[in-house]
């Protein structure tokens, strides 16, 4: 609901596809600031603090917003104010949990050994039941109830979340900051380990072709099709079920046949639903290849997270996946200027560029790591 609801109630705010560009961008500014702090306060006081805090704060900042903008017409400038600012508040928020989140999963992919791919699609299958639902309820609630309900709602999801967290603190006793601990530790360690270093460089390319079309979807869909912002949600949500589909299958698949096999094949089909939809001007051709896109990236998620749980070193995992993250997540801010800047007939092209270099990209990460021996073996 925060990553595609914020975006359409800035639409809704606005009526502005350009703010609603330059609301993306600020959405994932702060956030890559967040993962300076987020990996080093996880690997100080333990994924499930981390993960309280940042929930309840989120649902502190989303009811404000919620009471400011009751009383605010749209088009205001204080209403522009008030979900530009929401949208980068939440963004950093979100970010935290996050890392807190994916600690927490290393940890169990670790106890599992070579299942770990196992405990990962079923990490991700939950991610993608939530965003099969997220942002179908963030449409419908924006068009038929309006922005309160919809972020009363979010508020609720955040307190429920930081309720279900458990009671007991997971972080490995003795585990403290070390000096130059943070970024700087985790970019070490990542360029100590080459396959994963080779995979986050292929999927920061290819998640720049992601949060281009992500960014211009509110655009391209109530903008130039003439959609509402319900059919907007729907496209995201079709999207997931695709992907949770796909996650389900590579947990079968890569038990078959090993973890290179399996990415490869979801790169392929990541790249080339990218390719195809470039060219598409349809709203059901808009569903369907996001569909297949993600259906590809579902695969592709299932063998970073096992290979980071795998080879990160438990001690500085906090640190490291803050770096892998915040590498993935690059691209975001730089697509929501690009939305902001290009006029809405010019976003055809920069896809269709993005989606050369995600097909250039993603070749070159399993060429390479077609050598390496992380990706080859099969899983017990």
């Amino acid at each position: 609901m925060t990553s595609y609801g914020i975006p359409l109630l800035v639409l809704a705010t606005t009526g502005s596809a350009s703010l609603t560009g330059l609301a993306f961008a600020l959405a994932w500014i702060p956030r890559i600031g967040a993962f300076t702090v987020a990996g080093a306060l996880v690997d100080r006081y333990g994924s499930v603090r981390v993960f309280r805090a940042a929930c309840l704060a989120r649902a502190g900042v989303v009811l404000l917003a919620a009471a400011l903008l009751a009383g605010l017409a749209e088009g205001t400038q204080a209403a522009t104010v008030t979900v530009m600012l929401l949208a980068a508040l939440t963004g950093v928020l979100t970010e935290f949990s996050y890392v807190a989140a994916e600690t927490a999963g290393g940890a169990a992919s670790r106890a599992a050994g070579t299942g770990a791919h196992r405990v990962q699609s079923v990490l991700l299958g939950i991610d993608q039941s939530a965003m099969l639902a997220g942002p179908a309820l963030s449409g419908l609630l924006l068009e038929h109830t309006g922005p309160a309900a919809m972020l009363g709602v979010l508020a609720a999801f955040s307190l429920l979340a930081a309720a279900l967290g458990p009671r007991e603190h997971p972080a490995p006793a003795g585990v403290a900051l070390r000096k130059g601990g943070g970024l700087r530790a985790g970019w070490v360690t990542l360029r100590s380990l080459p396959a994963l270093a080779w995979l986050v460089a292929g999927l920061m390319v290819s998640n720049g072709a992601v949060a281009l079309l992500q960014a211009a979807m509110p655009v391209i869909v109530v903008t130039d099709l003439g959609r509402s912002s319900t059919d907007a949600g729907l496209i995201w949500s079709a999207a997931a079920f695709a992907s949770l589909l796909a996650i389900t299958a590579s947990r079968i698949a890569i038990d078959r046949w090993g973890l290179w096999p399996v990415g490869a094949m979801a790169a392929a089909t990541a790249a080339g639903a990218t390719l195809t939809l470039a060219h598409t001007s349809t709203y059901h051709g808009y569903v369907l290849l996001i569909a297949v896109l993600m259906a590809g990236e579902g695969g592709l998620a299932v063998v970073l997270r096992t290979l980071r749980s795998h080879l990160i070193p438990p001690h500085a995992f906090g640190s490291t996946l803050a770096v892998t993250i915040l590498l993935l997540l690059l691209p975001y801010p730089t697509a929501g200027l690009l939305v902001a800047t290009l006029p809405p007939a010019q976003l055809g092209h920069a896809i269709t560029a993005a989606a050369i270099l995600q097909a250039i990209g993603l070749s070159t990460a399993f060429i390479r790591l077609r050598t390496l021996p992380a990706l080859t073996p099969r899983p017990a």
